[in-house]
């Protein structure tokens, strides 16, 4: 299936459940090959929202159905309900958004934080997965979870001085620049050039209107049990990376791990060519290549 660089367009909505409002991004053609392809879900990393998805929706969108939701407690979704809540709790959040939307059947997409709700959907409900894709998956030893869980993702309030506004833009800003973002030295250097301020200032500004709340996904995805859920998916995966991607050491352990799984690294980067070729690859493994 090829894909260019002009994308679909993109619709944002919202859709009801019971903890309050979900904000989705949209996209598809105005027709379909009969049968009609899945619907594709794509759930997007911490800390932003389904703004950073938008290349790779404008393209898929041409061939299929998208639909991008922002998780519960990121960008313009509602907080979830729950204190402290879970991997396992993310995904059924997002099944009954499904169902909010008369949807039964997807393809699923998720990177990173957006990788762990994806795969405990698959293992909740995998009659309503066809073919799953995770791009990035966080895969730690004891001590980086405690490390992360420690550091990544403080919980933030606002106060008097806007130091919520300082702080959000250096953590959006030294995630571009360090691995984890907190150890700011010569040995956790990504070597990558600086995202622009347009990325920056995007990202910081979905930062900070669920500041409050951007943590709690952070969180339960450093804290899920990804070696011992991972063996309980059925469906068959594409676990890939960038070759930028922090995280792209997970890619062999979760590989090795599911029982149904091909893997793939990617050099691409985030140019409208980048992504309309980065869409190519998801879209030729969701249609059986």
């Amino acid at each position: 299936m090829q894909h260019s660089a002009e994308p679909a367009q993109i619709d944002r909505a919202f859709v009801r459940i019971a903890e309050g409002q979900v904000h989705y991004r949209t996209a598809g053609p105005a027709k379909t090959a009969q049968p009609a392809p899945l619907p594709l879900w794509m759930i997007h990393a911490s800390p932003a929202s389904s703004s950073s998805l938008v290349g790779l929706v404008g393209q898929l969108g041409l061939s299929r159905r998208v639909i991008a939701p922002d998780t519960l407690g990121n960008g313009d979704s509602a907080p979830p309900a729950e204190h402290a809540p879970q991997m396992p709790y993310y995904a059924a959040t997002a099944l009954r958004t499904m169902d909010a939307l008369g949807i039964d059947k997807v393809d699923l997409y998720g990177s990173h934080t957006g990788a762990h709700v994806a795969f405990e959907m698959a293992i909740a409900a995998p009659q309503r997965v066809g073919r799953m894709i995770l791009d990035g998956v966080g895969m730690f030893s004891p001590e980086e979870t405690q490390d992360m869980l420690a550091n990544y993702a403080p919980a933030i309030e606002p106060d008097f001085f806007g130091n919520q506004f300082n702080w959000a833009w250096h953590f959006v800003r030294d995630q571009g620049w360090f691995f984890p973002y907190f150890k700011r030295d010569q040995a956790h250097l990504r070597g990558l050039d600086a995202p622009s301020p347009e990325v920056l200032h995007t990202i910081t500004v979905e930062v900070l209107k669920s500041i409050r709340t951007y943590h709690l996904a952070y969180r339960a995805a450093f804290a899920h049990d990804d070696y011992a859920r991972l063996p309980l998916v059925q469906t068959h995966t594409l676990v890939m990376a960038d070759e930028s991607d922090p995280l792209k050491k997970g890619v062999e352990d979760a590989a090795r791990l599911l029982p149904s799984a091909v893997k793939r690294y990617l050099d691409v980067d985030w140019t409208p060519a980048g992504q309309a070729y980065k869409a190519g690859v998801i879209a030729r493994f969701f249609d059986g290549a």
